[in-house]
């Protein structure tokens, strides 16, 4: 399943990887600072969910106009390696400074997400264009969903360790302002740790480019990243349907918490369980679903991801049951582990292997451009219709719809086609 001259600890190496980030991804966007951002922080103003759907946007789009040159960068110079563990570094310090966020400072809770989250977002795209080095085409599949699921287990880590300090800090009759910080150290400090493996075990395999013609600015960068990587049809087409199925992933992602809490009436501890079993079903639907795509096809896998998604939003949307948003939630964290897995892997096999970095940070600009339509559109809708998130996770079904009829036109072997064609 590995290429040529990779050993298996590297494979262990960049999924710990996976291991290290799903624990900023689980504790600060999904289960715990995003309700307490919410909830403590901004007071549950009507604008509160704007408010945090804007930040993580504004981060998104630093990271859309800036991740091709940071790619085109370490490829020319082979330094994907060097730079991921420059923004991992700075990921986990910003997590760290979102402990000094209390109520009322919606300020600084504004400042130090956009900032963690914009690195985190760079080393989610530099550590996902190590795949194609790694894995043979014929189990891109399977390598990825190990990522994926060895990720899910490192979010499930950091948050069971973050919802024992809770329990226990809330039986000791303190509030939200004084045990969340904790929970971002938590939080940092396995990011770190764990991290730490990947940078000993993997190797840097690229070559350095260096007679590849620079261009002058980042903004030029992005546009000559982007008219080169027209010549790639599928790829680009992948690109188009991510840009819509990952808004309603984001939507997942960022909101799921928000609305258990504010819409179903979970209290933090049971939110904080919630997301636990979510990760639970993410780890399984990446497993199964990895292995099944490079069995029955990333097309088909994705797309039966993408009917999941659909169905699991209608049920949200429609009930007013804690147990029935329990299976709400297991579905889509089935269809999490899924979509994200076969995305990433069906976007390594349409890259050519010489511009690995920097192609996958034209797919980041499509991930975050989708992060920003998503969320924000959700923020939008519940502020302009006085509150009824129920309203916006129902139109969030649209994004898969859209993105599963983006989908119908690729065709994964004349991609890998391209891909392998010199340039």
């Amino acid at each position: 399943m590995l290429n040529s001259g990779v050993k298996r600890r590297e494979v262990f190496g960049w999924a710990m990887y996976d291991f290290a980030n799903s624990g900023y991804t689980t504790v600060v966007i999904t289960a715990v600072f995003a309700a307490y951002f919410v909830g403590a922080v901004a007071d549950k103003a009507e604008w509160a969910t704007l408010a945090w759907t804007s930040a993580l946007s504004f981060s998104y789009a630093i990271v859309m106009f800036t991740m091709p040159a940071l790619g085109e960068w370490a490829d020319r110079h082979a330094a994907k390696k060097k730079l991921l563990m420059l923004v991992t570094a700075a990921c986990v310090l910003s997590t760290a400074a979102l402990s000094w966020v209390g109520p009322g400072q919606v300020a600084l809770a504004v400042v130090c997400i956009i900032v963690s989250n914009t690195f985190y977002s760079y080393g989610e795209s530099l550590t996902a264009a190590f795949l194609p080095e790694l894995a043979k085409p014929e189990a891109m599949g399977r390598i990825s969903s190990w990522g994926w699921a060895w990720g899910y287990l490192g979010g499930m880590l950091t948050l069971g360790i973050c919802l024992a300090y809770v329990l226990w800090a809330q039986g000791q009759g303190q509030t939200a302002g004084q045990f969340v910080p904790v929970t971002m150290w938590v939080t940092a400090v396995i990011y770190a740790l764990a991290a730490s493996v990947t940078f000993v075990l993997m190797k840097e395999h690229a070559k350095p480019q260096m007679h590849r013609v620079k261009a002058s600015s980042q903004w030029q960068q992005l546009r000559q990243t982007f008219q080169e990587a027209k010549a790639y049809k599928d790829f680009m087409q992948l690109m188009a349907c991510a840009v819509a199925y990952q808004g309603g992933v984001a939507v997942a992602i960022t909101l799921a918490a928000i609305y258990a809490e504010q819409v179903i009436g979970f209290q933090p501890q049971e939110t904080m369980v919630l997301i636990f079993v979510l990760n639970i079903a993410a780890f399984v639907g990446a497993l199964v679903f990895g292995h099944a795509q490079d069995r029955i096809g990333h097309k088909l896998t994705l797309s039966l991801t993408l009917v999941g998604w659909s169905i699991t939003c209608v049920m949200a949307a429609l009930t007013s049951s804690k147990e029935v948003f329990w299976w709400a939630a297991a579905l889509a964290g089935i269809c999490m582990g899924s979509s994200q897995s076969t995305g990433r892997a069906m976007a390594g096999l349409f890259i050519p292997a010489h511009r690995l970095a920097e192609f996958f940070g034209l797919w980041t600009f499509a991930i975050r451009l989708a992060s920003i339509v998503g969320p924000l559109g959700y923020g939008l809708i519940t502020w302009l219709t006085d509150g009824n998130q129920r309203l916006a996770i129902a139109s969030t079904t649209v994004l898969f719809v859209v993105g599963w009829w983006l989908l119908l036109p690729v065709n994964v072997q004349r991609g890998q086609r391209q891909a392998a064609s010199p340039s």
